[in-house]
């Protein structure tokens, strides 16, 4: 994987810039993977220190907490594709970065399991970063390239979530369940800065 993506970045006859956007897509894209799976590991811990629910409750919350992001960006996704027709791939990778940016903030001050299932709700209704980025590198690369860069952009996803649970169940070793939260909120902040720049 990281093969073919170094490869890309060196290509001396890719331009600079071209380079540069490549990187910081990927990087993107990989992080959004990273932060979709990556509360596996705690989610239902999570919850049960809102509240001692029942294991039956606590086992609807985590599984809707994680279903209700998934259906969301279904329900959405072709509301984002056509505005990002209008206004813009770039525009629409911010917009998803920033909403995600929230909401994983904001599921660390929740009170109440119904908020973490309405927030991650939130959170996939104003998803679509991979998707724009994707397409938007497709408008960018060369004919002759096109194919190594989709697949190279759709490996960011795929090792973004296989490698989530993995880290999720790292941090939550090392920190705190509600500071788990703000450690993914400082990955996602990240990959906000990076997007702006």
């Amino acid at each position: 994987m990281m093969t073919g993506v170094m490869n890309m970045v060196a290509d001396p006859e890719l331009p600079a810039s071209w380079r540069k956007t490549f990187m910081t897509l990927w990087l993107g894209c990989f992080m959004t993977g990273l932060n979709f799976s990556m509360t596996m590991p705690f989610m239902a811990l999570y919850i049960e220190t809102l509240h001692p629910y029942g294991k039956f409750e606590l086992n609807l919350y985590a599984g809707l907490a994680f279903a209700v992001t998934y259906l969301a960006q279904a329900i959405v996704s072709p509301l984002w594709g056509n505005l990002a027709d209008q206004k813009g791939r770039k525009l629409m990778c911010l917009r998803a970065s920033g909403v995600m940016t929230f909401t994983i903030f904001a599921v660390g001050l929740v009170h109440h399991a119904w908020t973490i299932v309405l927030l991650r709700f939130v959170q996939g209704a104003f998803s679509g970063y991979i998707n724009n980025a994707t397409a938007f590198m497709a408008g960018e690369t060369p004919h002759n390239r096109s194919g190594a860069v989709m697949a190279n952009m759709m490996t960011a996803n795929v090792t973004g979530n296989l490698l989530g649970p993995l880290v999720g169940g790292a941090i939550s070793w090392f920190c705190r369940l509600s500071g788990n939260v703000f450690c993914l909120w400082g990955d996602d902040g990240d990959r906000l800065f990076v997007d702006l720049i």
